[in-house]
């Protein structure tokens, strides 16, 4: 039972940094509001983190495992690599609709010069994952070529990644929507 509660801790607790995270990022990852969000107190966090930058490290590196989950599973529902990429950006658009938050991994970027190396290793491992996953889609919808399809994977991820900061910043998902709406007449993104 002992092992359980233990467990059911560590992912509260990492539940409770991932919120935070996506609405002040790594500066405001604070073991003592963590604890109260999580009605523990701030020492138990001791237990599953070594510190501040182990926790961080887990939030990104969990972050990114669960968005490749969901990229796979777009591929997996529809064999069509145009239809997921007319997809693709409802995975940004998730987080502003839950509270105006961003991609935890877009903020953690943002703070890069102040981040702890194991924690800048997760968030440019999210952007691999996500610009890898476009690549091979882009390939196989033949939109382009196998190399031409990196650069546009790096464009078409930055483009909605600064489309969700954009949204955030005003707090109005319809602006996300709209530059999405723009990136596909503009081409950047197969319609």
């Amino acid at each position: 039972m002992r092992n359980e509660s233990n467990s059911g801790s560590r992912e509260r607790i990492l539940a409770a940094a991932t919120k935070t995270a996506q609405a002040h990022g790594y500066s405001g990852l604070n073991f003592r509001n963590l604890a109260e969000d999580v009605g523990i107190r701030p020492a138990s966090i001791y237990h599953h983190f070594t510190n501040k930058a182990d926790l961080g490290a887990t939030v990104a590196r969990r972050y990114w495992e669960d968005l490749a989950a969901v990229l796979e599973s777009l591929q997996e529902e529809s064999p069509d690599p145009l239809h997921c990429l007319h997809r693709y950006p409802e995975t940004f658009r998730k987080a502003l609709e839950n509270a105006n938050r961003i991609c935890l991994c877009s903020f953690m970027a943002a703070e890069s010069d102040d981040l702890p190396g194991e924690m800048m290793q997760e968030v440019q491992t999210f952007a691999e994952v996500h610009i890898t996953r476009l690549s091979k889609v882009l390939s196989a919808a033949g939109v382009v070529d196998s190399k031409g399809s990196d650069p546009w994977a790096r464009a078409i991820f930055a483009a909605v990644a600064g489309a969700q900061l954009i949204a955030r910043s005003r707090s109005d998902v319809s602006i996300y929507d709209t530059l999405i709406d723009g990136y596909r007449a503009a081409g950047l993104l197969p319609a």
